[in-house]
């Protein structure tokens, strides 16, 4: 049996679908289409690989491929017609999408992606990873330099890192004794290395000085939990609700429980009670997730809403929509909110999203999606950009060990906006600075204009804006995370 966990992924959300189809050795059903149809048995269903194909080693996992693109994929109009099926299946995956690029393509493919071992794949997006236990993004060390920093955003609790003494805000100038530069980088911090000693630098004036310093740590299975810090302030008056929130997760890896939707649950269930009546949701480091938590997030955010009012819906392709829509209905299609009654809409004239251009996928499907329900506020720099979304496709038979994470659908609102290919850009402009304060503390650059702009005080609005980051930013580890940039749905057990 293949089975297709449909986890729909936008740079960011999931909810699952799998989908289960028979498969004989060295052999593949035709497709999604052929078992929706159900009018055909199940021997003219099924598609002999060639003889030529038979014998190349990667014939049968770039056909597994072929079949579930050409019948799920967002862009399945624009695979090639004959695509070289000797390929890697990595390669061959490549080959077979519809490229972005920025000029001739700017609607193109920038998520769909393969992963050698689709246990790995899943586990990722459920957060456990072998990991230090820190994000960090990168910058040049000068202008005009080849070295790189890493500066630490946030660092997980009980993790590595976090035993080593890594704080949010470290500088990371040497790996193993080498300096960071342009063609090293990659290997030191992304290698097979599991082990690492960071060299730390510290900012002096408008330099950064190398130290002594060093931080000994060693990776290991991890599994995160996205729920990262949740506080409430006394503002002007006001009561306000402050939740960091890093990914779209329901629950932990091979978990059933949802315990982490169920936390959320909690915490919206204790702002309630102590009357927040502004709520500053911090999804600057965010990439995405499960659509299912994304739902369940802005169902506890909602002003008005509830199980009647649509939060999103989705656009497959042409081929697979009419018979999705003859098997499921048009309900298959929309995700509406949920009715909780932890929500604290009903006390709230507005949203503020703290973001940068790491909040993607089902960070920006919040955004999105209460756009028309409430006045949504922004503050930071300009997120991602992704309206699009995938399912994650496995098969269980053993035969083919890869996973795939396709684009599957685009996602409108309720209002039908989906306008924010290249990003949402911020209400107000405040670039993180390069000397970091925790988290929560409300003197920390994006929180203080939150802040600020709630009690009605205008100088914090532009704290940040004084203090940004004068270095030059070639990457993040959170483009690594699973989900970063990309949105997955997390559809019901389906067999077929």
């Amino acid at each position: 049996m293949t089975n297709y966990v449909v986890n729909k992924v936008i740079r960011g959300a999931i909810r699952p679908l799998t989908i289960g189809y028979a498969m004989g050795q060295w052999v593949l059903l035709a497709g999604l289409i052929v078992c929706l149809t159900g009018c055909k048995d199940q021997a003219a269903e099924v598609t002999p690989l060639s003889v030529a194909d038979a014998a190349n080693k990667n014939g049968v996992v770039d056909n597994w491929i072929l079949t579930n693109m050409r019948d799920l994929y967002y862009w399945n109009d624009k695979i090639p017609a004959n695509p070289d099926t000797t390929l890697a299946p990595e390669i061959f995956f490549d080959s077979i999408l519809n490229t972005y690029d920025a000029t001739t393509n700017p609607t193109g493919d920038r998520f769909s992606w393969i992963e050698a071992s689709a246990a790995d794949l899943q586990a990722s997006l459920s957060g456990e990873t072998t990991t230090t236990g820190m994000e960090y993004n990168l910058y040049l060390r000068s202008s005009g330099s080849d070295d790189i920093i890493a500066q630490v955003l946030y660092v997980l609790p009980g993790s590595p890192a976090e035993k080593a003494g890594i704080q949010r805000g470290d500088i990371i100038s040497k790996v193993n004794g080498q300096l960071l530069t342009r063609t090293n980088y990659v290997d030191l911090l992304f290698g097979s290395t599991t082990t690492f000693t960071f060299g730390l630098a510290s900012v002096s004036g408008n330099s950064l000085v190398d130290t002594d310093l060093s931080k000994t740590v060693t990776a290991t299975v991890y599994q995160e939990n996205p729920v990262f810090l949740d506080s409430v302030y006394s503002v002007g008056g006001k009561t306000v609700g402050y939740l960091v929130y890093n990914q779209f997760v329901p629950g932990a890896n091979n978990s059933n429980a949802n315990e982490y939707d169920a936390q959320l649950d909690a915490i919206f269930g204790d702002f309630k009670a102590k009357g927040v009546n502004e709520l500053v949701l911090d999804l600057r480091y965010n990439p995405g997730g499960y659509t299912s938590s994304s739902a369940n997030l802005a169902s506890l955010i909602g002003k008005g809403v509830g199980a009647g009012k649509v939060y999103f819906r989705e656009e497959w392709n042409t081929s697979i929509t009419p018979l999705l829509q003859e098997k499921y209905g048009d309900s298959f299609f929309v995700q509406n909110f949920l009715t909780k009654a932890q929500n604290i809409g009903g006390n709230l004239t507005r949203l503020f999203v703290l973001t940068t251009d790491q909040t993607a996928s089902a960070s920006e499907l919040i955004i999105n999606g209460l756009r028309p329900y409430m006045s949504v506020i922004t503050i930071g720099t300009t997120t991602y950009g992704k309206n699009v979304g995938s399912i994650t496709i496995t098969d269980d038979s053993g035969q083919i060990p890869w996973g795939i994470q396709p684009i599957v659908f685009k996602s409108f609102n309720s209002a039908g906006q989906s306008d924010y290919s290249t990003g949402f850009t911020p209400t107000i402009e405040v670039e993180e600075p390069l000397t970091l304060l925790p988290l929560g503390d409300t003197r920390e650059a994006l929180l203080s204009t939150a802040l600020g702009q709630l009690s009605g005080t205008a100088a914090p609005a532009r704290a940040g804006v004084r203090q940004a980051n004068p270095l030059a930013g070639v990457g993040s580890s959170i483009q690594r995370k699973a989900g970063g940039g990309r949105m997955v749905k997390t559809m019901k057990m389906l067999h077929w």
